[in-house]
């Protein structure tokens, strides 16, 4: 499709977020555009999603897109560590919604929306790099000023301009504006290092279990997902802080592969394996930004913050804040009063601050001892509302471990070592 020389809306990134933003403000009547710096399909990691993202596609008329494609059903999450294993089944979570999911080829996946996208119209420039942007000053109303924003383009047939009147960046790694307009800021988490690839010969276990997602906790101080997809193949990657992989051969084959065996249960399943494709990785992943919104312009996706992959929640937030930010926007765009900072700079940090704390608490040892602990009365009753977190529903402030997710962890934690205590010494 011809690029536009002025849109209503342009849209970096053809990711999920940029999609679900088009796709959103498309079904509204707004005219749009995306650019997109690479030419898809093109690999990134994020292919297991949760039961949350599913709402947002459908609310974006995605869903029957994505459905088409025969992904991989995810109904729960698995989680390992030595003899001790911890399941999940989506089904019993404590917020109602979606009860399951998919594991997705992101490739495939991504592509998929974007397709879906450009089959309504709206227009998709590959191969688009933003260079530059001419931002309104403070204070700017796009239903009553003018200029708007002017997005510099670099593409095959050379630079040009696009003007338009608000700007959303959903340009994941490439972080864009931020890097633009000076936004970054340290995102708190130690630096890690993710390595991983795709391989063939997975043994998998027999039933729903073979759909889930597999998280090992290695022994080493590392942890592994393994993620099935429905054409045989299963996505494999090793997070660890830098040490972890330092002590392991330079070769990244060599290293990924003994990173591998170095857990029992890893081991088991993917001793057979054929990587399908040299391993690659990611160092220094976690990034935050100063804001979410400017004039002119506001951040969705990984473009705003990105904490870890362990809970798998960089498409449910990518989705959610596509979902969060379109209404707002267009109360912007229509003259209406758009409260960037109540209805979406608050409320996205909201969410990102539970998976934040779940994040945290993985890291430093006390969310798998409460993951591993005996099914005891107190158990049972907070486990569905762990459950509901990690299907994604942590904007449902009717969950205690979402209202009070700092304090809830805390308190399960300590019971569950006092009861451990407790067992130990008694005769």
């Amino acid at each position: 499709m011809t690029l536009p020389d002025q849109v209503d809306v342009l849209v970096i990134g053809a990711g999920p977020a940029g999609t679900a933003s088009a796709a959103l403000l498309a079904q509204a009547g707004v005219s749009c555009a995306v650019v997109e710096k690479q030419r898809f399909p093109r690999f990134v990691i994020g292919e297991s999603l949760l039961p949350r993202s599913m709402e947002t596609l459908e609310e974006a008329g995605l869903l029957e897109a994505v459905r088409a494609r025969g992904y991989q059903v995810k109904r729960g999450a698995t989680f390992l560590r030595g003899t001790d294993r911890c399941g999940f089944d989506f089904g019993d979570a404590y917020t109602p919604g979606w009860t399951w999911t998919w594991q997705v080829p992101r490739a495939d996946f991504d592509h998929t929306l974007a397709k879906a996208v450009e089959a309504r119209g709206v227009p998709v420039a590959w191969e688009h790099e933003v260079t530059a942007l001419q931002a309104p000053p403070e204070g700017y109303d796009p239903a009553r000023d003018a200029p708007g924003p002017v997005v510099t383009l670099k593409g095959p047939e050379g630079t040009r301009e696009i003007a338009a009147r608000w700007v959303v960046d959903a340009s994941g790694w490439g972080r864009v504006l931020p890097r633009l307009l000076g936004l970054e800021v340290p995102s708190g988490q130690p630096s890690r290092r993710a390595r991983f690839t795709h391989v063939a010969g997975d043994l998998r276990p027999p039933g729903d279990e073979g759909g889930r997602i597999w998280v090992c906790l290695h022994p080493g101080g590392a942890w592994i997902w393994i993620i099935p997809f429905a054409d045989g193949t299963t996505s494999i990657g090793v997070v660890a802080p830098e040490a972890f992989w330092e002590a392991l051969p330079d070769d990244p084959e060599a290293s990924l592969r003994a990173a591998l065996d170095g857990d029992a249960n890893a081991r088991a399943r993917l001793a057979g394996t054929r990587f399908l494709w040299p391993p690659r990785e990611l160092r220094g992943y976690s990034a935050a930004v100063q804001r979410v919104w400017g004039p002119g312009y506001h951040l969705v996706g990984n473009a705003t913050e990105f904490l870890d992959p362990v809970f798998s929640s960089g498409v449910t937030l990518a989705l959610e804040s596509a979902r969060m930010s379109v209404p707002v926007l267009l109360d912007a765009l229509q003259g209406r009063s758009a409260d960037w900072e109540g209805r979406y700079a608050r409320p996205l940090d909201e969410g990102v601050d539970v998976f934040r704390t779940y994040v945290d608490t993985w890291y430093d040892g006390s969310l798998p001892e409460v993951f591993f602990a005996d099914d005891g009365d107190d158990e049972a009753r907070f486990r569905p509302q762990i459950c509901s977190v990690l299907a994604g529903y942590v904007w449902d402030h009717t969950n205690p471990f979402v209202r009070h997710h700092r304090r809830r962890l805390r308190q399960a934690h300590r019971m569950v070592v006092r009861r451990a205590a407790e067992g130990a010494s008694a005769p």
